[in-house]
C-alpha cells in the first residue's frame, strides 16, 4: 500500500513539474507591426510638470528685470 502511494506521488509531482517548466517557457509570437501605445498619465504629469517649471523660470526672468 505505501509502495502505490509512493510511486502515485512520485509520477504526481513529477507531471507537475513537467508542467509547470512547459507553461514558464512558453513563449508569445512575434507582435507584427508597430502597437500604438497611448499616452498614459505618467507623460501628462511630466507635461504639466515641465510646463510649470517654464513658467516659473518667465515669472523669475520677469520678476528680475
Amino acid at each position: 500500500m505505501k509502495l502505490n502511494y509512493l510511486i502515485i506521488r512520485l509520477l504526481l509531482s513529477t507531471v507537475l513539474i513537467t508542467g509547470i517548466i512547459f507553461a514558464s517557457n512558453a513563449q508569445p509570437g512575434d507582435p507584427s507591426g508597430d502597437p500604438d501605445v497611448p499616452i498614459t498619465g505618467i507623460e501628462i504629469l511630466l507635461a504639466i510638470g515641465g510646463g510649470l517649471g517654464v513658467r516659473k523660470i518667465f515669472a523669475m526672468r520677469k520678476r528680475h528685470e
